[in-house]
């Protein structure tokens, strides 16, 4: 099998969805029109955050910068994936895929932990009332945020790094829309065990810690809330962490199914095909 190193391959074939080439133009108009209203709808949210004086609060700070992340890592993988389903070019060039991945891997990780700081300011909204300006000061909030985005995109370079360190060969055809880490280890000439090993373990740091975090919060809000009498202070403390447990619900359960879904498709194609 021919080897090369990461610098020779000039680009990658993005196989996608060709394998259903009847579904390209469809896909295309849905997927515009998604790119669009994802566009308008975290723009307005980022706008209305900074513009109304009553929304300067800690949530919709962390709200503004979920939305930032949703429009940029929307943008780091739409785009490119327009391109390929409206022409006959599937392909993504060597840098184009390394800086995808950077990006994706590094506002995925932000996302997550994000989302983690943004269950511990439910936390003190509800548990800790008379206290919340105090704990919740605006440095704090900065740092917090800060210290998610550092900690997102310093997973990335890491695991970006051991990706494109290996060794790749024989075909550039990547079995997936966009460059993910995955399909890249699949082109690897070399025993990449060690590899994932490294990426699994920084991806459980960066996965599950917030998930910890997220649960923990709200058996303490559930548990303050429940100690509420009356009905309305029940839904009006609810109220305030729909939407993070939408968001929450929303980004777990898609990036379950992304990881899932492949996995168990490729375990029953090989017991349908070894019958």
């Amino acid at each position: 099998m021919e080897q090369r190193n990461g610098s020779s391959f000039t680009g990658f074939i993005l196989l996608g969805f060709s394998d259903r080439p009847q579904l390209e133009q469809v896909l295309f108009v849905v997927l515009l029109i998604f790119y669009v209203f994802t566009l308008l709808a975290n723009t307005a949210i980022i706008a209305l955050s900074h513009m109304d004086s009553h929304l300067h609060t800690p949530m919709y700070f962390f709200l503004s910068n979920l939305s930032f992340v949703d429009l940029c890592y929307t943008t780091s993988i739409v785009p490119q994936l327009l391109v390929n389903l409206r022409g006959s070019d599937k392909s993504i060039s060597f840098g184009g895929c390394v800086v995808q991945l950077y990006i994706s891997l590094g506002l995925g990780g932000t996302e997550c932990i994000l989302l983690g700081v943004m269950a511990l300011d439910r936390y003190a909204a509800v548990c800790k009332p008379l206290h919340y300006t105090v704990i919740m000061h605006p440095r704090l909030c900065a740092l917090m945020a800060c210290a998610s985005w550092i900690t997102g995109f310093a997973n990335s370079v890491l695991q970006t790094v051991l990706i494109f360190l290996l060794p790749l060969c024989g075909r550039n055809e990547l079995d997936h829309f966009f460059c993910e880490v995955l399909p890249l280890l699949k082109l690897a000439c070399v025993d990449t065990t060690v590899n994932e090993s490294e990426i699994f373990f920084v991806s459980v740091i960066i996965l599950f810690i917030p998930v910890a975090v997220i649960m923990f919060s709200y058996s303490q809000i559930v548990r303050a809330v429940l100690r509420i009498k009356s009905s309305a202070g029940q839904r009006k403390a609810f109220g305030t962490c729909g939407s993070h447990l939408t968001v929450v619900s929303l980004f777990y359960g898609s990036a379950l199914y992304a990881y899932l879904h492949p996995t168990m498709r490729r375990v029953l194609w090989k017991d349908s095909a070894s019958r």
